[in-house]
């Protein structure tokens, strides 16, 4: 009777069925890998003890940083204020001094993934690296760097940084990006300034003002137009190239322990939030940086960079399909003087105008059609 009694119940009363824990593990590490971002699958950590241990063999992971610290800043950062005032008014020109790429310990999903590094029954997370300083009684604010937390990950093929900001500190409405590859050392880099950026949606007022021929090009005798020099706008653009040269070195330098312990990686982008640059390594080139290892450079740490090869475009007005206007428009393509020089028109320009999303994409087109000017410099 009891038997009877308890099966009607279990008809009436039917356990809960988790359609979600049906679901193949291939399937939630699609999931996984589509949504990419670190802090989100830290999150997911916490979920179920299935998912805790899916997470580490995601493939496609996105890391945001929240801050960057100076080396020289980092360790007394959390003792006053003050330092850590300083510390965020270094991290805006982290080219002036040595820093590290860090996440502030605000997020307690954070804190369950690195539990993968070293699990406490009782604190939510311990580690015996400098890096990982938590107090949750005392909400202390801690930072977890890139490298550690990377270092929970087994897969990773496909690795995107974004930094909170640019490290080059430009004055309002000076537009400067640039685009950097890197195997062991400089493969090429592109970079694309004006002194300032005009939007207007009356091109054929913009075009009487800019004083254009038929095609778009400003006129010209064989050389350098006099507004390349005049109001230290050649001083201007040799600081963007060598402080662009500079921050991209860096960039690549901090990435060489993620590069190093992590075999799987197939590609990784170093950008930051502002959009001002991009590095990024292809499969070959993140294995030849193993086999050969980078040059650092003497004075700072950062990978010296090659003696250099560069081609110099110019228009002081540059008018652009939707009507922005570049005044001072500047592009220089760069590439290792060892490298074989090749021809930056045709299917050559590809990689000049595909370094940069529209509509700067199309301003490195239009510029690559006019004169060249080609220049060399010295390792640094």
């Amino acid at each position: 009777m009891g038997s009877v009694k308890l099966d009607l119940y279990s008809r009436i009363y039917p356990e809960p069925i988790d359609h979600f824990d049906m679901l193949p593990d291939s399937i939630l590490l699609l999931i996984f890998n589509k949504i990419g971002d670190v802090k989100a699958l830290g999150r997911c950590c916490v979920v179920s003890r299935r998912f805790h241990s899916l997470v580490p063999q995601v493939e496609n992971v996105v890391v945001r940083v929240d801050c960057v610290i100076s080396d020289d800043d980092s360790s007394s950062s959390g003792n006053s204020t003050a330092s850590s005032a300083s510390a965020a008014d270094k991290s805006r020109h982290p080219i002036s001094s040595l820093f590290r790429l860090f996440f502030s310990g605000l997020f307690k999903p954070i804190q369950t993934l690195t539990q993968l590094i070293t699990p406490s029954p009782r604190r939510p997370i311990v580690s015996n690296s400098e890096d990982f300083d938590y107090d949750m009684d005392q909400n202390i604010v801690t930072h977890h760097s890139p490298t550690q937390v990377l270092k929970n990950f087994d897969e990773i093929k496909l690795l995107r940084i974004e930094l909170p900001s640019g490290e080059l500190g430009i004055d309002e409405g000076i537009l400067l990006k640039w685009k950097a590859d890197f195997g062991s050392t400089l493969d090429n880099c592109v970079i694309l300034g004006a002194s300032s950026v005009i939007q207007t949606a009356n091109t054929n007022e913009c075009s009487s003002v800019c004083n254009v021929d038929s095609n778009g090009a400003e006129s010209d005798n064989g050389s350098i137009p006099e507004s390349f020099y005049t109001n230290g706008g050649l001083k201007l653009r040799v600081v963007w190239t060598i402080s662009s040269l500079i921050a991209a070195s860096a960039r690549h330098y901090l990435l060489q322990p993620i590069i190093a312990e992590h075999k799987t990686l197939e590609s990784l982008v170093l950008t930051d939030a502002d959009g001002q640059g991009v590095l990024s390594m292809n499969k070959e080139q993140l294995e030849e940086l193993r086999v050969k290892p980078l040059s650092a450079s003497s004075a700072s740490k950062r990978t010296l960079v090659p003696a250099l090869c560069m081609r110099l475009w110019y228009a002081a007005h540059l008018e652009l399909p939707n009507g922005t206007v570049l005044k001072g428009a500047t592009l220089v393509a760069i590439r290792p003087s060892e490298q074989p020089k090749k021809e930056v028109l045709g299917s050559e320009a590809n990689w000049v105008a595909s370094a940069f999303e529209e509509p700067f994409g199309t301003a490195a087109r239009m510029l690559v059609k006019r004169r060249t000017y080609c220049l060399e410099m010295n390792s640094f």
